[in-house]
């Protein structure tokens, strides 16, 4: 199979560069604000009434209280790095959240797993030993 090219190939200005912020809509900014300040180990760089931000290892999780019009989970995964996402996993689950995944191997010593946060959001951890912070830009 053939892949196709885009008609529109992007430049340096327009290309994807990887995974910069994910936002998790949320129902209760406080609360969440407080799940995630447990779960990450930090307070948020950002905390106003309509948004908090947190600064995870160079990129953005922020959470955002309009739902008007959203429903909650299961939309999108966003997978966070961890050294061990067994442990990560576990520990997600004693903070509060409720297992969607188990940890699992997906092939060359890549483990996932996903939870679900206490607004709906799925929150996925990955182990990979693959990753190279060098080829962030």
């Amino acid at each position: 199979m053939k892949t196709p090219h885009a008609p529109h190939p992007p430049d340096a200005s327009t290309s994807i560069r990887g995974l910069r912020t994910v936002v998790y809509k949320v129902t209760d900014l406080a609360a969440a604000t407080r799940f995630y300040t447990n779960v990450l180990g930090i307070a948020p760089y950002f905390e106003e009434p309509f948004y908090a931000g947190f600064n995870v290892g160079g990129f953005e999780l922020g959470l955002d209280p309009d739902v008007d019009g959203v429903t909650t989970g299961n939309c999108v995964v966003a997978y966070w790095g961890v050294a061990d996402a067994t442990a990560a996993y576990k520990r997600l689950l004693a903070l509060g959240a409720k297992a969607v995944e188990a940890v699992k191997e997906v092939g060359g010593g890549i483990k996932v797993g996903i939870v679900e946060d206490p607004f709906g959001n799925c929150f996925g951890v990955i182990e990979n030993p693959h990753f190279s912070p060098a080829a962030i830009k």
